[in-house]
């Protein structure tokens, strides 16, 4: 074994200016894994060809290796020929073309950080993306070298199912016992969709014919415990593959098609060629161990996933300035196959409800970037909802320019242009652009400026004339500088209804706002008009728009549009607790207990009870902080707990009514319709409760439910409104039966949410639980996330700031991608009032002075003023 010469550096920025190709092609890479827990042993073998005159040495990545040997063309590398400087290898005087060789040594036990090769429950797997790779050999670990990889996988008796990307060539049994399996992609890719399991695990098969009459062999694979919860995962994967062809004209490449679940997972889900491997959180379920978003999410998950194999796989990203390329595009193709297998009324509501709480707080934050980031320290700290979420609704406004024909043209041309290359955002839109005409040039300043544009309404109209004028003014992101901010291309979808009769007085229109101001004129507009505006979130801004109590309850009742139903009632919730911050003894204005009392009275009047369900929820912390900052949030909470009892009192007459309603008899069925009447059932619970005792009820629902969304239900809305002793009852029935990692997930964010019983000693108890561990990320979040964010009482104190503090520099040493991520309600300050922002910036300050990994140091440099 020899070392090379190390240097240490500072955090440095990697910036998409400095871009330049890599001098070498590596067309070929074969790998072999000798398996074992803390000594495996990794031989890459590469064929190497320079195509960059003047360049006499190759740049490698790797890290936390340590190196058995290097030899080129089958003579060992001298030590003076190796310069190791933080994550790089170069390896100086190479030939033109040559073969190289690589032995590494692992350890994947010790590996806590769950990037490249690791253990989870003693299973071999790896996640690569995005710079995964170099913690297993050294490589060129950037996604634009692309290679065929030959994956050859030795292990003993106790991991018999060996995995790898593509299909299957060879399994043999050798003299000492062990086995080896050989894996062959016959498609290039880069090294970040390398994927490779190894455990003892239980399969569920099955097949899906393609369109060209292909049989696919499909295959999940888990833990023996699991495989009665992968049935609904497998049919989902049918189904995104049916769409994917329909919509899409994508047909499945490879021989075989393979999912593995694993409970030790950063993220949700990742889309390695032929090999995707999933957190087990988002592919088991069944009607005892998930509820009905979790079966919804997987749904999702899974078809978001297959989409990448050619929206990220085939196709894939030039550098990783590119991410949304592949994410912000897949986002948008698995939310339309959502819409079209589901209720596209709600699942829209639910994205353009996620937008706006999360991804518009990320964008007026200290960590706000462009959907095309120009530069970043830590890669994994640009996974974030600005890349995948505003991506998606950057490409869903392309569709909506293009419409769906168009569209359709660009992908097919898109795909057949630069299938098996690595390429950019700018030659996804020259695909749009050739196939409808359009100059993309102002459109691509949503791809390059950061922060959520505002788009201000004003409307003008003379009853005697009927001449309707609607002022449309386009005003850049608050955490814009001075003069910084180009103007946008904002495609406004609206239409004009009649306030008392709901008529419509102008049908659908879209404008396409291109300057910082327009005019939009109609004439013999009588009656009382009411502007429904950015119907469906047609672009993703803030509108700032002054609208009468009397002009959102009409469209509230009456918009045929879901999005822009619920946005009505979202407001008219906000100007409630507006009201009742000023004077707590306000009540609530009597239009919108009519308009409640009137929507669950008879609630036939929205076809879609799911609908009915998200117009009764109200709105998000992060977006009442928003509206009313500088925020404070306990004074908030109260508000909203205030106006939420105002509601269920207006509505007590109806609530059990509309509870008996909609609860859905019979055998459970993770479909639209039956989950939307289970979802309006468990909101009017909910309400009820709140007027008046309903233990008997949920004791009932919780001991005789057949399925896990009734049961956590009933045990969610007795930890806050049933009796003490109902409460505790449930709380430790529903533990005793959380045989699962997903149930337990369960309990342990109702435990850390609840506000009446989760205070910070709680916590503590939480955090030392015998089935809590620090090394599982869904425990962490389950914990951890859940209190930052939705445990306002507890967490927005100081003794609450500092346990996440603490808790971050802890997991930081363990997994610094968890932790950058965890501490971003930290970094939140500036929304609150001062004696917040004081000791949330004191927090981290304190943790600046630490000695932090990247990941950490990125973010909370960023935070702290």
């Amino acid at each position: 074994m020899t070392d090379a010469r190390t240097l240490n550096t500072s955090p440095s920025i990697t910036r998409l200016s400095d871009y330049e190709p890599y001098p070498y092609v590596i067309a070929d890479v074969d790998l072999t894994f000798e398996l074992h827990p803390t000594e495996t042993r990794v031989t890459q073998r590469s064929q190497v060809r320079r195509i960059t005159q003047g360049v006499t040495s190759i740049e490698l990545n790797g890290k936390d290796l340590t190196r058995v040997s290097i030899t080129i063309d089958g003579v060992e590398v001298s030590e003076d020929r190796l310069v190791e400087i933080d994550e790089t290898l170069l390896i100086r005087q190479v030939p033109e073309s040559f073969t190289l060789e690589i032995v590494t040594q692992l350890n994947p036990k010790a590996n806590t950080a769950l990037e490249g090769l690791y253990l989870s429950n003693g299973m071999f797997c790896t996640q690569c993306e995005a710079e995964g790779f170099r913690r297993i050999t050294y490589y060129p670990d950037r996604p634009d070298v692309m290679s065929i990889f030959t994956t050859r996988i030795i292990a003993d008796d106790q991991h018999p199912v060996l995995l790898s990307n593509g299909n299957p060539i060879s399994d043999e049994v050798y003299p000492d016992g062990r086995r080896c399996v050989v894996w062959h992609d016959p498609f290039p890719k880069p090294c970040y969709l390398f994927a490779l399991v190894g455990g003892h695990l239980a399969v569920q098969q099955d097949q899906f014919l393609t369109m060209s009459g292909r049989t696919i062999d499909l295959r999940i694979y888990v833990e023996h415990k699991d495989l009665d919860r992968v049935q609904y995962a497998l049919e989902s994967l049918k189904r995104a593959m049916a769409w994917d062809e329909q919509v899409y004209g994508r047909e499945y490449d490879l021989d075989i098609f393979m999912i593995v679940a694993v409970s030790h997972f950063n993220m949700g889900a990742m889309e390695n060629k032929g090999l995707n491997i999933f957190n087990s959180s988002c592919v088991l379920a069944n009607p005892e161990a998930a509820t009905d978003q979790a079966f919804q999410r997987i749904e999702a998950i899974v078809a978001h996933e297959y989409f990448h194999n050619w929206s990220g796989n085939r196709v894939t990203c030039r550098d990783w300035f590119q991410l949304s390329l592949k994410e912000g595009f897949t986002v948008f193709r698995d939310s339309e196959f959502s819409a079209d297998i589901n209720s596209r009324a709600v699942k829209r509501i639910q994205d353009v409800n996620f937008l706006r709480s999360a991804q518009f707080t990320e964008d007026g934050g200290p960590t706000a970037h462009p959907v095309q980031p120009s530069e970043y320290q830590e890669i994994s700290n640009f996974y974030t909802l600005t890349i995948y979420e505003k991506g998606a609704e950057v490409v869903r406004m392309i569709h909506t320019l293009l419409g769906p024909v168009q569209f359709r043209q660009g992908s097919d041309l898109y795909f057949s242009r630069h299938d098996g290359q690595a390429v950019t955002i700018n030659e996804f839109i020259a695909a749009m652009a050739e196939v409808s005409g359009r100059d993309f040039g102002q459109f691509m300043h949503w791809y390059q400026q950061p922060g959520t544009p505002r788009l201000q309404v004003d409307v003008e109209h003379d009853p005697q004339s009927g001449r309707l004028q609607i002022l449309l003014t386009q005003k850049a992101p608050v955490i814009a500088k001075d003069n910084s901010h180009a103007p946008y291309v904002i495609p406004i979808s609206y239409q004009v209804i009649d306030r008392e009769s709901g008529q419509v007085l102008v049908p659908e229109t879209l404008f396409e706002l291109t300057e910082a101001s327009a005019s939009i004129e109609h004439q013999e507009v009588m009656g009382s008009p009411v502007v429904s505006v950015l119907r469906g979130l047609s672009a993703p801004v803030k509108l700032e728009m002054e609208r009468s109590t009397h002009d959102l309850a009409a469209l509230a009742r009456f918009d045929d549009d879901g999005v822009n139903r619920w946005d009505a009632i979202q407001d008219l919730y906000i100007q409630a607790i507006q009201l009742l911050l000023a004077d707590p003894e306000a009540g609530i204005q009597p239009q919108l207990a009519d308009l409640v009392c009137g929507l669950i009275a008879d609630p036939a009047t929205i076809a879609d009870p799911a609908c009915l369900a998200e117009m009764l929820m109200l709105p998000q912390d992060n977006i009442l902080w928003d509206v009313l900052k500088p925020a404070d949030p306990q004074a908030i909470l109260a508000a909203r707990q205030s106006l939420r009892q105002h509601l269920a009192d207006s509505g007590e007459a109806h609530w059990e009514d509309l509870y008996k309603a909609m609860k859905v008899d019979g055998p459970y069925e993770p479909e639209a319709s039956a989950i939307g009447r289970r979802s309006l059932a468990i909101t009017a619970l909910g309400y009820l409760a709140k007027t008046r005792s309903v233990d008997e009820i949920l004791s009932e629902r919780f001991d005789k439910a057949s399925n896990l969304t009734e049961r956590f239900a009933a045990y969610r809305i007795a930890r806050s409104d049933g009796s003490a002793g109902l409460s505790e009852r449930l709380s430790r029935n529903f533990l005793a039966e959380a045989e699962t990692d997903e149930v337990l997930d369960l309990w342990l964010s109702t435990e850390a949410m609840n506000e009446s019983t989760a205070t910070i000693d709680r916590l503590h108890e939480l955090l030392s639980h015998e089935r809590f561990t620090w090394t599982n990320p869904n425990r962490v979040r389950a914990v951890l996330g859940t209190f930052a964010n939705r445990n306002v009482r507890a967490f927005h104190t100081p003794e609450g700031y500092r346990l996440l503090a603490d808790a971050v520099l802890k997991l930081d040493a363990m997994n610094p991608q968890i932790a950058s991520r965890l501490v971003m309600p930290l970094c939140q300050w500036a929304r609150f009032t001062e004696q917040y922002q004081a000791s949330m910036k004191a927090e981290l300050r304190r943790m600046i002075a630490k000695d932090l990994s990247k990941d950490l140091y990125e973010i909370v440099s960023k935070s702290v003023d």
